[in-house]
């Protein structure tokens, strides 16, 4: 065919690919979602267990008039709190990366929606938790560092300086936690609500 006196070939006919365009597009934001997913479990599950363990068995002992007194984070409600909610949190995201690795393993795991909404309101609960336990366990040690004159207490560091020090690490880690938790819950938030859009008939793989 011509127009204009210029040939041209039927397969010189551009043909349109906006569907295939938009399906691989579709595929490498789940690419990056899923690795996104599995790198912040894997965190929450390390630095949850780190902050734990740094708060659990932290301990030092002095001498006070004669009498010897060991400060431990049980002494803290705020701290038993911290240990049990970073506890939680690192094996709760263990669970759930090692579900991560199996379905990009298998990659044949349907992800339905009842399984988006129970983990999605885990991973809602979790977050809640964390942050809370770094504000409760944030505020004690500022208490214990800083003292309060109105209320008589004592700057508690400055006689337990290495168990507050150890302690400080194991907020900092649980304060990492609890941000890891909070982004996590928006990819999760993600995960499930984009099974309301458009290709809500079609199942997704996960």
């Amino acid at each position: 065919m011509s127009y204009l006196g210029v040939g041209v070939s039927p397969g010189n006919v551009p043909v349109s690919h906006s569907g295939s365009s938009s399906s691989s597009s579709s595929t490498v934001i789940d690419r990056r979602v899923r690795v996104a997913e599995l790198v912040l479990r894997f965190l929450i599950c390390g630095l949850g267990l780190a902050a734990a363990l740094l708060v659990a068995t932290d301990t030092q002992v002095k001498e006070i008039f004669t009498v010897k007194k060991k400060a431990k984070f049980t002494d803290m409600k705020a701290l038993v709190f911290l240990v049990m909610a970073n506890g939680i949190a690192a094996a709760y995201s263990l669970g759930q990366a090692v579900r991560c690795v199996v379905s990009m393993i298998r990659g044949n795991v349907l992800f339905s929606k009842p399984l988006a909404w129970i983990i999605f309101s885990a991973d809602q609960v979790v977050a809640y938790v964390a942050v809370a336990a770094v504000g409760a366990a944030a505020q004690s040690a500022a208490f214990a560092k800083l003292g309060q004159s109105e209320l008589q207490w004592m700057k508690i560091c400055d006689m337990y300086d290495k168990f507050c020090n150890q302690v400080g690490e194991g907020i900092a880690s649980a304060a990492l936690v609890s941000v890891s938790t909070v982004l996590l819950s928006a990819i999760s938030a993600f995960n499930l609500f984009r099974l309301y859009g458009g290709n809500k008939n079609k199942s997704s793989r996960w």
